[in-house]
């Protein structure tokens, strides 16, 4: 029996790939979405969306041929990104996450299609399953060729080294958003850019927008709302669920909640995967045997929450919570408020700083918190220093050995072995490239206008060494990111959220508030690591269906007094037996 799905084959020219990006939906395919969308015909180079739209339809080719293209107007070079033709069809991620399309798409000649609106093709998602399978690959494989392609990205102009560049670089980098940039220190081309658009050295980093706009040094939320990454158009949306954190256990409540039918929102003020996101590769966690980089892991968590019909806030933190009427509502940074029935506390926890005189002015400016491959680009070739003993700092060290001069691993205490796994603990000690430091520690900082020397004392011995050092990762463990938080939910003295009966809560994840909970890092007695922390997100679903069940029993018990209160009962079991 043959499969309904075939693959054609690239050709020379590369303007047709093939595969997982563009594969062909068989007749069979073709005949089972006849039920959604409208047949239509469009002429010759007729434009079917434009870069910077959202929510555009999807497109699949019936008999024709639409071009994807990179550039338009007079002062952009036109790039063909493929030429898809008869079964095959139009999008990438784009399409899951509302964000603006980064490409644009005409007909080459004549075509008829089928054109699917957002609305059914989530319906498609949701109950065709070997099309939304098919369109999940092909969405993440473009995505992924976007962003190593970069020419549908924005450009950079700044020094490499400095904290503005680092910090627009990660948050494009984490959020899957391609770019180039151009070092102005390095780059000979960069003085004629600079004098071009007469910056200043104030000015820099400046973002080179594809529609000519110049952002000089933005922020974060500025960026986002410039490209489209932030979607702040609906604010009326009362949501079932609304979860504070976009880490291991806040992306796996929203794939469950979502998956389950109830209206869900992520909030997030960097970008999806918390410090899982930052970790170079998880090796421990089920499923994963040859490892998984803790950023591709966020992203397919992340899309795979989308294709559910979560919705995603991403570029802005909550700044505050409160109840009214039984909905709370939740404060976003300059941005419309939130509204949900129930609250996921799933904000996680951020690495501590070292106590060493001048630290904050190196700052992620040579001292950084993740090792990922943008990292590892900043001090390829050069001997660093990664401060830690846990799991996350052994594979911080293994990871950037890889591609640096020498990594001396600083430890406190007086062996690894109590407190990182024993299969990281074998790869450090007999890798030529690494050198522990046991019953070490960093002393001082110091450097012109970046980090340049490090002082490292032998505690043991009480001697200090200087180092050549440009870059430190420090991985010393983690407090709470819970200070918006104070005043409203209990806290143990260490600043996390106290749940189960400690908190007078009869959900295990439940806090001091009726209908909110806490998972993951943030939680007051979890267990810090990430196959954890999905299991807390997954579980607290089922308590978030007993308590929207509840809540919906007693509205019907206030809106009809007289209705007795058995004859209520089968109604909220009813209700939780169709989302469970």
């Amino acid at each position: 029996m043959t499969s309904p799905l075939t693959f054609t084959e690239t050709n020379s020219s590369g303007n047709q790939p093939a595969g997982i990006f563009h594969p062909v939906l068989s007749p069979a395919l073709l005949d089972r979405l006849s039920s959604y969308g409208e047949e239509e015909i469009v002429s010759e180079s007729s434009c079917l969306f434009q870069r910077g739209e959202r929510d555009v339809d999807w497109f699949v080719i019936l008999d024709g041929a639409l071009e994807i293209f990179e550039g338009a107007g007079s002062n952009r070079k036109e790039h063909i990104v493929a030429v898809l033709t008869d079964g095959q069809f139009t999008g990438e991620l784009d399409l899951l996450d509302n964000r603006e399309t980064l490409v644009n798409c005409r007909a080459v000649r004549p075509t008829r299609l089928r054109r699917i609106c957002r609305a059914s093709l989530a319906k498609i998602m949701r109950s065709e399953t070997e099309i939304a399978n098919l369109i999940m690959q092909s969405s993440i494989s473009r995505r992924s060729d976007l962003v190593q392609q970069a020419t549908s990205g924005i450009m950079l102009l700044g020094y490499g080294y400095s904290i503005d560049m680092i910090r627009i670089q990660r948050f494009l980098s984490r959020n899957g958003y391609p770019f180039r940039m151009i070092d102005a220190e390095l780059d000979e081309d960069s003085n004629i850019l600079i004098r071009t658009f007469e910056l200043t050295l104030a000015d820099l980093p400046v973002a080179l927008l594809p529609d000519g706009r110049v952002l000089r040094n933005p922020s974060i939320s500025m960026l986002a709302d410039s490209l489209g990454l932030s979607d702040l158009r609906d604010s009326a949306t009362v949501y079932d669920v609304a979860i504070v954190g976009a880490g291991p256990a806040g992306l796996a409540a929203a794939v469950y909640a979502a998956s389950e039918g109830l209206a869900t929102i992520v909030i997030e003020g960097a970008a999806p995967g918390g410090q899982a996101g930052t970790s170079s590769r998880i090796e421990n966690y089920l499923g994963f045997p040859t490892g998984v980089s803790g950023q591709e892991l966020s992203e397919r968590s992340l899309v795979q929450a989308q294709k559910f019909g979560a919705h995603f806030s991403i570029s802005r933190d909550v700044v505050s919570m409160s109840k009214q009427d039984g909905i709370y509502r939740l404060e976003i940074e300059d941005a419309p408020a939130i509204s949900a029935r129930t609250v996921v506390i799933a904000t996680g926890a951020r690495y501590r700083k070292l106590n060493v005189p001048n630290y904050h002015r190196f700052e992620y400016e040579g001292i950084h918190y993740a090792a990922t491959a943008m990292e590892a680009g900043l001090c390829r070739d050069e001997a660093i220093v990664v401060v830690g003993a846990g799991n996350s700092a052994g594979q911080a060290a293994l990871f950037l050995a890889q591609t640096t001069k020498h990594v001396y691993l600083i430890v406190r205490g007086s062996s690894l072995e109590a407190t990182m796994s024993d299969y990281l603990v074998q790869r450090i000690l007999v890798s030529s490239q690494i050198t522990v430091r046991l019953q070490a520690e960093i002393v001082s900082m110091d450097g012109v206008d970046r980090l340049s020397t490090v002082t490292i004392r032998d505690n043991a011995t009480r001697i200090s060494e200087t180092f050549d050092i440009s870059h430190v990762f420090v991985m010393i463990g983690a407090s709470p990111n819970t200070a918006w938080l104070r005043g409203t939910l209990t806290m143990d003295d260490k600043g996390f959220v106290v749940t189960g009966s400690d908190a007078a809560s009869s959900a295990f994840f439940g806090t001091n508030l009726e209908g909110v909970y806490a998972v993951g890092d943030v939680r007051c007695g979890s267990v810090k690591r990430v196959a954890s922390a999905v299991g807390e997100g997954s579980v607290v679903v089922s308590e978030i269906h007993k308590h929207l069940s509840a809540s919906k029993v007693l509205r019907q018990e206030r809106e009809q007094p007289s209705m007795p209160i058995a004859a209520s009962v089968p109604s909220a079991i009813a209700v939780y037996s169709s989302v469970t």
